[in-house]
């Protein structure tokens, strides 16, 4: 029995991995949310189950609802903006367009601003294709009240998420130019790269120097990255990465890993710069995680 359930955990690990970390924002979260899961999943009598992959999603729904709201409480008392854990990501996430976009630290910054229930339902809809009678299991809701939960939330989402789409050589070469203003400190090559109507936003937790408000506009941002980042006069040097499906810098100072800084690209430029460097959201920056929508 025990075998069995650990062959069709195993199976899906990834995918459940992947749902709790999108309603989550926080792999360290995702993964205890998956040891509930594994504990309520070696109880269930399996020749009553119809459909394991159904079965173990509606547990890590349930588990990560109930995870949601506790966080809820902790990002209140967070000191300055709170961002996603960033993920090292496998090539094979930026090459699937739905799964990067549902990742990237943009769109998981658009689902905070949704309630528990609404997250939980755009996801498992909008992200995995759950059936609506299958949601309402997850979040003992009626089918026809999930529904409409699911449209306040796509309409939510929509009026939030980025609206033009650049190709990703596109979004490369926005990389590499910002990387060689970032190095060089040269406020005129960002000014030239990032959007007017840029926005900044910094994660220390209290722990490292952030800013605690997010930056708006590209001359303040501008300021902010020739000035912050270097007020100690320590050497900045940048490692491109794949990160949540999108483009990132690992930014060093004095050779010292500070931490990671992704971009959004839009038409206009950068639209979008997310530099977390709470250590305690940087314990996974050795390996990459795999991701799936399957």
């Amino acid at each position: 029995m025990t075998d069995r359930a650990t062959e069709a955990f195993l199976a899906h690990r990834n995918l459940l991995f992947t749902v709790a970390y999108e309603m989550l924002g926080s792999a360290a979260d995702a993964e205890d949310v998956l040891q509930e899961t594994w504990l309520r999943w070696v109880d269930v009598e399996l020749s009553q189950v119809l459909d394991q992959r159904a079965y173990l999603v509606r547990i890590t729904t349930r588990q990560a609802l109930n995870r949601l709201r506790t966080m809820q409480r902790r990002k209140e008392a967070y000191v300055g903006p709170w961002l996603p854990e960033p993920l090292f990501t496998v090539p094979d996430v930026a090459l699937d367009v739905e799964l990067a976009e549902s990742v990237s630290i943009a769109l998981m910054l658009v689902l905070e601003t949704l309630s528990p229930t609404e997250r939980a339902v755009f996801v498992l809809r909008e992200v995995f294709d759950v059936g609506y009678d299958e949601i309402a299991a997850a979040v003992d809701k009626s089918p026809a009240a999930v529904r409409q939960i699911a449209h306040r939330a796509r309409q939510h989402v929509d009026a939030r998420r980025p609206r033009s789409v650049v190709t990703p050589s596109q979004t490369r070469a926005a990389l590499e130019s910002f990387q060689r203003a970032l190095e060089t400190g040269n406020p005129q090559a960002l000014l030239d790269i990032l959007a007017p109507e840029v926005v900044l936003m910094s994660d220390g937790g209290g722990i490292k120097q952030a800013a605690r408000r997010p930056i708006m506009g590209a001359d303040k941002v501008v300021r902010f990255v020739t000035g912050g980042l270097g007020k100690n006069e320590a050497a900045l040097s940048t490692v491109p990465a794949m990160v949540n499906g999108g483009p990132a810098l690992l930014v060093y100072l004095d050779g010292a890993f500070d931490g990671i800084m992704s971009i959004q690209v839009e038409e206009a430029g950068i639209s979008g710069v997310y530099y977390v460097r709470n250590p305690e959201k940087l314990t996974r920056v050795d390996s990459e995680i795999p991701l799936t929508l399957g």
